[in-house]
């Protein structure tokens, strides 16, 4: 199994379709549902925490945590679609006719990455399009919102497909996208500025990777930002570097798919 010289696009099609209709055979779950939390934060934070907090750095409540609710539903659905996408073969047995296929490493992360990455993204835009329905929202750097949105898209959707890789059972695949990444994304500066915090808080949440995402994604937004958006883009490329290296030894080993 390896990179391959010629891209098989006829095999990367057929994996990538196969898990987009997946989506519309879920159609309630995958998007309704994700419109309907979205819509109970904006409710719930603007009555609650909106009456009292009408401006951060200029910015109205509302239109603040826009950015975090977006990259909360962005890594939340690229990990569970991207880690779902390759256990279940594996659970059914059906990855060892995948893996015995004429179809390259790049092919198969491709389809199944390509279609966790789709799916995120238009869950996330319909996000942004249910947050305008509550407050006026305005993009200042529509392209660099659009180069973070799409990054972080693949990034945590080959994040995802590395856990369905890693995960033996269901309570592994849920584990990660359950208990680790909504608290990285509440801590990450989601619904507040982290300026608020005190000194010893504030050195904590520079500790958590995600700040720097929604950081990054906010400042094209509102040019508001906690650290530089250089940052949080050198950031997010090294974590794709780095998932892209254990994608490589996991294909040259078989590291859980060969057993």
């Amino acid at each position: 199994m390896s990179f391959g010289a010629g891209m098989n696009f006829q095999a990367v099609k057929a994996i990538y379709l196969f898990e987009m209709a997946r989506t519309r055979r879920t159609l309630l779950q995958s998007v309704v549902s994700p419109v309907i939390s979205t819509s109970l934060y904006f409710i719930v934070f603007g009555a609650a925490v909106g009456s009292r907090i009408q401006e951060i750095e200029g910015v109205s409540y509302g239109a603040f945590i826009t950015p975090g609710l977006i990259m909360l539903t962005l890594l939340t659905q690229c990990i569970g679609n991207g880690s779902f996408g390759i256990y279940f073969p594996k659970f059914t047995g059906t990855i060892y006719e995948i893996l015995s296929s004429p179809i390259s490493m790049a092919e198969i992360v491709l389809g199944y990455v390509g279609a966790a990455a789709t799916k995120g993204m238009m869950i996330g835009l319909i996000i942004l399009a249910t947050a305008s329905l509550f407050v006026d929202l305005h993009i200042a750097h529509p392209f660099v919102m659009l180069v973070f949105f799409v990054l972080t898209a693949v990034t945590f959707s080959l994040f995802g497909f590395l856990i369905g890789i890693w995960a033996k059972d269901f309570e592994q695949l849920n584990l990660i996208p359950m208990l680790v990444i909504p608290p990285l994304v509440f801590l990450g500066g989601s619904f507040y500025s982290v300026s608020m915090l005190p000194p010893f808080w504030q050195a904590v949440s520079h500790a958590n990777p995600v700040l720097y995402l929604i950081s990054g994604f906010r400042w094209s937004f509102f040019e508001i930002s906690e650290v530089n958006p250089v940052v949080s883009f050198v950031i997010i490329l090294a974590f794709l570097g780095v998932l892209m290296g254990l994608l490589v030894w996991i294909f040259r080993t078989g590291y859980r798919l060969r057993n």
